[in-house]
């Protein structure tokens, strides 16, 4: 009998075409899948929580499957992290209901952004933090930031070609902060839309930068374009750091 499986996965995904399988070019999801129904025998199709973009990482992604296996649920971590790469591993895993969908339920997701500042860029930071020869007024980062906090049409913080049928998302804080010379900014919600994370960011630097005030926040939500908004940052200094599902599940990775 098929039960249900969780995964607490962990990527560096820089050398993936973000989490979502395709055809022609290597994702997370594509690695879950060859080694799992390497291991059990069968074929396997993992249901991912989180579908990350290029080049973003991951501390608690979680994806699902079902299979019938007499391995125990929490020993298919150490089994499959034996046949993952080395820039993917399993963190957890564990049975859950047969009915459990990651993408169908209350969860709280938090990413964090990580910008370097400095006369020259470090090397050993490249491939996880925006690197900006830019001063930047941290103060009024904040003070945007606030703005974005609650419930809003964010249309105009997503890639114009976004195809969903809401636009209206929550989240429900986001902080900025330095860390010596990093600044990061953190956002928890409730949903993110494409590339969302990373437009909010390069808006928000524009205002650290002086190009905009921070009141500007207002009229960029009421604009619902995604013209009005700044740059869209690498997806280098982008990583999911916090999965939390809520209710009656309240399952976290």
């Amino acid at each position: 009998m098929k039960k249900r499986y969780m995964l607490t996965v962990a990527y560096d995904g820089t050398a993936y075409c973000g989490f979502q399988v395709q055809t022609s070019h290597p994702t997370i999801e594509g690695e879950l899948n060859r080694c799992i129904s390497e291991l059990l025998e069968e074929e396997i199709k993992v249901i991912g929580a989180s579908r990350t973009d290029t080049g973003v990482h991951a501390l608690c992604n979680v994806a699902v499957f079902d299979a019938d296996t007499a391995i125990p649920a929490p020993k298919l971590a150490y089994a499959l992290n034996q046949r993952l790469p080395e820039d993917i591993r399993i963190r957890a895993s564990r049975e859950v209901a047969a009915d459990f969908h990651p993408r169908h339920c209350n969860a709280r997701k938090t990413y964090e952004y990580r910008i370097t500042r400095g006369n020259f860029p470090i090397p050993t930071k490249r491939l996880y933090s925006y690197f900006t020869y830019h001063v930047v007024n941290v103060a009024a980062m904040e003070e945007a930031a606030a703005f974005l906090v609650g419930e809003h049409d964010f249309k105009s913080f997503c890639a114009a070609a976004t195809d969903v049928e809401s636009t209206v998302r929550t989240i429900y804080s986001i902080t900025v902060q330095e860390q010596g010379e990093d600044v990061v900014i953190r956002v928890c919600g409730n949903g993110f839309l494409y590339n969302m994370v990373r437009i909010i960011v390069g808006t928000l630097l524009e205002i650290g930068q002086g190009k905009r005030m921070p009141e500007s926040i207002r009229e960029i939500l009421s604009a619902r374009d995604r013209r009005a908004a700044g740059p869209t940052v690498p997806a280098c200094g982008l990583m999911l750091v916090d999965y939390v599902f809520m209710g009656k599940t309240n399952i976290r990775p």
